[in-house]
Order: structure tokens, then sequence, then C-alpha cells
């Protein structure tokens, strides 16, 4: 091939394992590498829209290195991308693909008017392992349950990755770039930004090293140090998945490689990998997932959907006087992130003894994690509310008492994270306070709250009502 080809980058900022990015520079075309902040990526909640724009500058500067560069514009995509083949003479555009319903559609816009204007518009594998129309049962059905998909994908051969792209041709002359500092993509965040910031891992080369720590040292035990909530036991790696900083098929050979060395956790890691794919492949097949109840029964069960509700406000403030709930919220909003077995406590606490429809807990989520995924926050979500495929029964409702003795009987977890009470709380409960907006009035110095509903009191209220609606 000849010419220019425009490189559209959105969650792949890695030069490793990356095929979309690996063929353009296989190609002998020029190319230049384009991030757009369009109607999809400005549409995401505070945290996750800044952390992209981070991660997307994080990705310049490792193009930089290599001699190529990031150009940077914010508009509609199919918009910028005609404006900038009208500045280069590009003769194609190229990408990877991502599955979730809002991105399918404007990539299938783009595609088709693109072809019509005559370019070439090429889409890329890359942000999962299997395509999700390649994975069938016997009589070429969608998996709907997670252990039949576990069992036709865990032997399946993987191609290893794909060496790191070491050099892009370059244009006589680069387009003009919109300067990302000039986006002010922090804004949303207010004063949290600052307190956030401190706790991401930006980058490929970051993501690389918590992938080699984490195989090293941590995953032979990861399948009972996962649920330890005041260890760091798990990998940390959604951040940089979700944003393309490292590849799942990294991720999975690193685990084969522990497996075959004999480290017990490292099937637990396989598992919840593909627990990724599993969500990729249900939201690709049920899209509706992302913003209804997939399983239709659902759409009449009594859920609050009011947000302004007292209880709801506890819920996110972190201040339901049930500690794990509560110290799970605020870990949320001092590090953008929250432990994997926290999520599904704050969850089953909003849904069943809140009874609070799941979609305000998403909506939350898609707001403040830094490893937000639409996939996995939507079957998360409805997971833990009884709504989704492969759902917790609507009888198993966490008790988030019992949980916090199981999992953080210490208290390491609680104690990091809350203050009230303490004549001396640890660094990170403080800097909660300064995190949260002023507007919420809060103090380390009140009383730590009585429970809004207790762990009995919730859970037979929802029992109640799911009996009463036949479930």
């Amino acid at each position: 091939m000849s010419g220019i080809i425009l490189y559209w980058v959105r969650r792949d900022f890695r030069l490793g394992d990356n095929p979309g990015l690996t063929a353009a520079a296989e190609s002998g075309c020029t190319v230049i590498p384009v991030f757009i902040l369009d109607e999809v990526a400005d549409n995401h909640g505070a945290c996750p829209r800044w952390r992209l724009g981070l991660g997307a500058e994080a990705f310049g500067e490792a193009l930089r290195d290599i001699g190529s560069r990031l150009i940077f514009r914010r508009g509609r995509a199919l918009d910028t991308l005609r404006d900038l083949i009208g500045e280069t003479g590009a003769t194609a555009v190229w990408w990877s693909r991502l599955y979730d319903p809002d991105s399918i559609a404007r990539d299938k816009a783009v595609k088709s008017a693109l072809g019509e204007d005559g370019i070439e518009a090429r889409s890329f594998a890359g942000h999962i392992m299997f395509e999700p129309w390649e994975v069938e049962t016997k009589t070429g059905a969608f998996y709907k349950v997670y252990t039949p998909f576990w069992k036709s994908v865990k032997d399946r051969d993987v191609p290893a990755p794909l060496p790191a792209v070491k050099e892009l041709a370059a244009p006589g002359t680069w387009p003009a770039s919109d300067d990302p500092a000039d986006w002010n993509l922090a804004r949303a965040m207010r004063r949290g930004a600052e307190i956030v910031r401190p706790h991401l891992n930006i980058g490929e080369a970051a993501a690389s090293g918590r992938l080699a720590q984490f195989t090293g040292s941590k995953i032979a035990d990861y399948a009972s140090a996962r649920d330890i909530p005041g260890i760091t036991g798990t990998s940390r790696l959604s951040e940089n998945l979700t944003h393309g900083e490292i590849s799942p098929r990294s991720c999975w050979h690193a685990g084969l490689r522990a497996l075959q060395e004999g480290k017990p956790g490292a099937e637990t890691f396989l598992k919840e990998l593909v627990w990724r794919e599993f969500a990729y492949h249900l939201v690709y097949h049920t899209p509706h997932i992302t913003s209804g109840n997939w399983r239709e029964e659902w759409d009449a069960f009594p859920w609050n959907e009011d947000e302004r509700r007292a209880e709801v406000k506890a819920w996110k403030e972190g201040r339901t006087g049930i500690r794990f709930v509560d110290a799970a919220m605020r870990e949320l909003y001092v590090t953008g992130y929250m432990h994997n077995r926290a999520r599904m406590i704050v969850a089953s606490y909003l849904t069943k003894h809140l009874m609070c429809h799941w979609k305000i807990g998403l909506d939350w989520f898609a707001d403040c994690l830094i490893d937000w995924d639409p996939a996995s926050n939507a079957m998360g979500w409805q997971w833990s509310a009884g709504s989704g495929p492969d759902a917790t029964p609507y009888f198993r409702v966490f008790n988030p008492v019992s949980q916090l003795d199981k999992f953080d009987s210490d208290r390491a977890y609680a104690d990091r994270w809350i203050a009230e009470g303490k004549s001396n709380p640890a660094p990170e409960a403080l800097s909660y306070f300064d995190a949260v907006p002023k507007s919420w009035a809060l103090s380390p110095d009140a009383d730590y709250p009585a429970p809004v509903v207790t762990a009995e009191e919730g859970r037979a209220r929802a029992l109640d009502a799911y009996q009463n609606r036949g479930f």
C-alpha cells in the first residue's frame, strides 16, 4: 500500500500487541494517529472522561518516543475525521473495535459514510480476546451463562502478543492538534481530581509493570486474597485493560505462564479475564443490558427510582451506617477504584436492602470509576440486582455486617476509610473529606451515623418484595 492512514485511537493506548496499529505500521503507508474526544467519549462520566484523557496524553508521549505523535481533536467523530482527511489527503481510516452499543452505532455510521466518500474504513480486533460472533453454543446461539462460556473458551488458542510497534512512517507536515490541557477534563472532577490523581496507574509501561509484579509475587494466593479488601490481593489491571494500556492477550499469557509454574491462583485469574470477555459477549448480543433489565420479568419489580431520597444520598456519601458499604463508597471517591468484593456488597445493599433500581448505582459508578467499562459495569450491577444473566439468585441478599466480619475481620479496610469516631484517623479516611463536594457538608468530627436500613430489616423487606412478585 501507499498513501496516508488516519489511525483513530480509542481505547487502545499501547504500542505492544495492538493489531490495528501493527498493521498500519507494516502497511508501507504514512500513519497519522488521532484521538478524538467525540460524541461517545465526551458523554462519559466525570472520572472516566478525565482518566481517558490522561491515558491519551500518556500514549501521545509514547508515540513521540518512536518519532510519531498523537493528534488531539474534539468534535463529532465523522465530522472530525472528514476534516482530517481533507487536511491530510488520507485515503484510509483504521481503528480497533469496541463492542458497546454507543460505540457500535457511532462506528457503523462512520464506516458507512466514509465508504460513500471513497475512504477505506477498517476495524481490527484487540480490545477482547474472542470476537463475540466467534463463540457459539452447539446450536449456534450465544452463551447466556458464564460456566459453559468458560468451558468453551478456556482451551482455545489465544495468539501470542504482538511485539511493540517501533516506528510509524510520519507525514512531511503534521495536521494541527488541540492541546488536551485546554479541554480541562479535570473540571468536572472538581477538587476530587487532586485527591484521586496519586492513585492512578497510567500508561503502557505502568500497566506492564503492574502485571509483572502481580504474576511474580501475588498471583499464587489470588484465589483467596482477592476477597480481602484490606490487602492488595488483586491485579488492579482493570484500570489499564479498560483503556487498552495492556492487552487481554498479554494478561492471558502471563496467567498461563504462572499456571504452568504451579501457582494455584493463576486459574482463578484466567477465569476473571474470561468474565470480562463474557461481559462483552453479552453486551454485543444483548445491548439492552446497558440500559434495561436483561430479564424482562424484572420490568415490573417495584424498585425505587428516585435518586433524591435520603437513603440514596446516604449511600452515595458513604453515610449509610453500614461500615462495609461506607468504607467502599469512600474508597471509590478517594481513589476512583473499589475492591471487587466491596462492589458486590454496595450493589446488593443498594438494590436489595434499600430497594433502589440498579441503574442508580450503574450511573454513579459510571461517573466515579477510573476503570469504568460499559460491559463489566452493566453485567456487574445486573448480576447483583438479580435482573441480569448468570445473576445472583433473588434470595441471596449479602449481609454487609457478616461479610465485613468474614472478609475484614481485623477491620483494616473499614479503619482505612472511615474517620468518624477515631482519635487518629488514617490519612486515606481524612482525604475523603477533602475530595467530596463542599455542598455535602461532611466532617470527620461528626458522629458516625446509625444504619439507614439494618442488615436484618433490609433482607426481610427485600425477600417480602420478591415473594409478593412471584419470584
